[in-house]
């Protein structure tokens, strides 16, 4: 009977270790306090410290969070001492003598606040502006000075001697002495209009709505020249919406704007237009005419008539800068970037004062920092080596410096941390920020100082003010306190390495555990994807390290893991997702392996998936592609067959011309694998991602007689916000609960 009852107890306990409690109360109000709205209000303070710059160079201001609230911070640069930039008591006094209600000195509503000297400080309070007194604490309401009315659809020359404007679809030149006008071109209409841009959001209502007025003309310098594009509208096809959400309606708006598909021509197509303002005439170039996924963008140099153009060709394979002349009507190529798989995120900076263009190029494998002398022709390399050169922070033309982010230099840090170096022209390269954490910076617009927030996910934030020249600290203006979370007995989250599915290459992530974690129970575990190829996952900051933590306080175990396939790493490993986007959750599932073995208290029999937009696509992918291994999807906003989407995107990543394999990635294409719980969430009115993928796929999964759900919300576009992302949150959290956790959920609980 002692065996009997013992064998007993031990299956209730092995029961027990597998089954979670059931869902409460108290654990979704765990889970709200983790969430985002929460942070500098309750549960963690300072994750992040922005900054702001006086415009007299002489200081900065922010705000300090701590649990007995917020306190508005100065550091004078003739010191760098951290004073209060103003006495907060007598503050909330004098606002509250303007105001209808009391106002807490711990919580001050104001915003936009400005230096207007060291005696005075401007700032707005309940719609008004006022003028605050440091020496008597007295407030006055600024008198707003009357301002003229500026023309948005028309711009003066810099000498002020011209006023260009469009008419019926033409640009015209008027002279502000004479009041005599020119007209510039002569074959404007409507849907081929001069002066013109293509908005990517312009809605049009109605069968036959006008798309919104828009008006675009670039002076150059010396007033000699302008620069604007022709717009052309004529074949281009739209994408629709249709607007339930108008309270005064019963039937719904119908709403449309132009935008193309991957391989469509009939498109908007953007030409640039150029034009003598002294001999009123039109100059034609060979630059090209681009649709509005890749036409040219210009910039003025100050040499009369000389501009740079910038443009990518279709399918971004090859992408230019070249120098046109319009003097004598010459164009000379001077940067050109080829590639067999894709162009992403180039970038260059123009060096009027150095006659010199500093761009970042993949070229070598990796992504540096290049130098083009327009007097020798000669492209020399700034920075070279196996590492990944992430931003331009600032250049400092003068002294011939620029300042870089740069991921995975230095050895042992990890890949996706940020330092600041400075590099000058000559290709000699200083750290300026050393310990090996991420440096998330700021600079004053003088250069002359930045911030640095400098953390992990697993060490706290600290903000400081540093010596752009030296990088020396000069003072410390916040720490991160998450004494309160601590408390509730949260642990940052695991960082974890494995090798990626090319068998030599490690990859990195990361992994959220619940504060009620109990390493004798078997958790299911939830992947929060998002593999687009133009980003990372990785969260390599603090202030990212709470961005699981509301879910796993539901009793789940939930990773980010960034595969072969996404940035910020070599252009090898970026490479690996195009025209193949539809495996790059390959290591995704070696990652739930690679746990499961590692941590008995995973269990990877009961895998969820959630993501949003491009991480919605992977999430129908994980569920189509992956059904042996994922169980319960969330897939929201997501671009479920890139030939319905936006044309830029897939065509980067998914390649151009389209061709088989936009079919064969197509969740659409692949309904009839559905095995597990899927929930399509979207935006009755998104803009980004047309719901049309959304809708065609559940059409398609009706066809394949497969079981899901459907969430419809149609007042927002491709972020949900207000009681619809509550909305949405709630719904997402409990599906996971019912059909993961096989937990029966709430609904009635405090958002507080």
């Amino acid at each position: 009977m002692k065996l009997l009852y013992c064998f007993l107890i031990g299956i209730g306990i092995s029961l027990g270790s597998v089954q979670a409690q059931n869902i409460s109360q108290e654990d979704y109000k765990r889970a709200v306090s983790f969430m985002f709205d929460n942070y500098n209000n309750k549960t963690a303070f300072n994750l992040y410290t922005p900054v702001n710059w006086f415009e007299d160079g002489n200081g900065l201001w922010f705000i300090d969070y701590s649990e007995k609230g917020k306190s508005y911070k100065t550091v004078n640069f003739e010191d760098y001492k951290v004073t209060p930039l103003f006495d907060h008591m007598a503050l909330a006094k004098a606002l509250s003598g303007v105001s209808k209600n009391p106002v807490d000195a711990s919580q001050l509503p104001i915003r936009d606040i400005a230096r207007l000297s060291k005696k005075e400080l401007s700032f707005s309070f309940e719609g008004k502006d006022y003028t605050y007194h440091l020496k008597n604490d007295k407030l006055s309401l600024k008198t707003k000075e009357l301002e003229e009315v500026r023309n948005l659809f028309e711009t003066k020359s810099p000498d002020g001697k011209w006023t260009a404007y469009v008419r019926d679809y033409n640009v015209y030149v008027k002279s502000v002495a004479s009041e005599k006008e020119y007209q510039l071109s002569v074959s404007g209409q409507r849907n081929y209009e001069y002066g013109s841009w293509y908005g990517w959001y312009d809605k049009m209502e109605g069968e036959n709505g006008e798309r919104p007025k828009r008006f675009y003309v670039d002076w150059s310098q010396d007033s000699k020249w302008i620069a604007t594009s022709l717009v052309d509208l004529r074949t281009a096809e739209k994408m629709y919406l249709l607007d339930y959400s108008i309270d005064s309606l019963y039937k719904p708006k119908l709403l449309s704007y132009y935008r193309g598909s991957p391989g469509d021509t009939t498109m908007v197509y953007v030409e640039p237009v150029f034009f003598n303002v002294e001999t009123k005439t039109e100059i034609k170039t060979d630059l090209p005419k681009g649709t509005h996924i890749n036409s040219v963008s210009t910039q003025w140099t100050d040499k009369s008539g000389v501009l740079l153009a910038r443009y990518p060709e279709r399918g971004y394979q090859k992408e230019y800068v070249k120098l046109v002349d319009l003097n004598s009507n010459t164009i000379k190529t001077i940067i050109e970037e080829t590639s067999e798989t894709n162009i992403d995120n180039f970038e260059y900076r123009f060096l009027e004062q150095q006659q010199k263009v500093l761009f970042l190029s993949e070229r070598s494998g990796w992504r540096q920092l290049y130098l083009y002398d327009l007097k020798t022709n000669e492209t020399k390399a700034l920075t070279q080596g196996e590492y990944y050169v992430a931003n331009i922070e600032y250049v400092d033309e003068k002294k011939g410096l620029v300042y870089l982010l740069i991921n995975g230099k230095e050895t042992g840090n990890n890949p996706y941390h940020h330092q600041l170096y400075k590099a000058d022209f000559k290709g000699n390269i200083t750290c300026l920020t050393p310990k090996l954490v991420n440096h998330q910076i700021t600079f004053s617009e003088d250069g002359t100082y930045f911030t640095d927030n400098y953390s992990t996910i697993n060490l706290p934030t600290t903000t400081v003010l540093r010596d752009s020249e030296s990088g020396e600290v000069l003072t410390e203006l916040t720490k991160a306190d998450v004494s309160e979370a601590l408390a509730m007995g949260w642990q940052s989250p695991e960082v974890f390495e494995l090798t990626a599915k090319d068998g030599k290459t490690t990859i990195y992530g990361a992994l959220w555990k619940p504060t009620t974690f109990d390493p004798s129970k078997k958790y299911p575990i939830i992947d929060h994807t998002y593999t687009g190829p133009h980003t990372k996952m990785f969260p390599e900051s603090f202030s990212r390290g709470f961005m699981n933590q509301s879910l796993a306080e539901l009793g789940f175990i939930v990773i980010m893991v960034d595969g072969l396939g996404t940035s910020k790493r070599s252009k090898s490993f970026h490479n690996y997702s195009y025209k193949n986007m539809g495996n790059n959750l390959e290591d995704h599932v070696l990652a739930i392996e690679f746990l499961g073995k590692k941590h008995p208290w995973i269990d990877t029999n009961r895998v969820g998936v959630f993501g949003h937009s491009a991480g919605g696509f992977d999430t129908g992918r994980a569920m189509l592609a992956f059904p042996e291994v994922y169980k319960v999807g969330v897939a929201s906003s997501a671009d479920h067959d890139f030939r319905m989407e936006k044309a830029w995107w897939p065509e980067m990543y998914q390649g151009w011309p389209v061709d088989e394999s936009y079919q064969e990635v197509s969740n659409i294409t692949n309904a009839s694998n559905l095995k597990g719980k899927l929930l399509l969430v979207h935006g009755g009115l998104d803009d980004n991602v047309n719901p049309s993928a959304t809708f065609k796929l559940a059409d398609a999964l009706v066809k394949a007689d497969k079981e899901f759900d459907l969430l419809i919300l149609p007042s927002q576009r491709h972020g949900y916000r207000g009681k619809q992302r509550l909305y949405f949150i709630k719904k997402r959290w409990n599906y996971f609960i019912e059909h993961l956790r096989g937990d029966t959920p709430l609904w009635d609980f405090k958002w507080e």
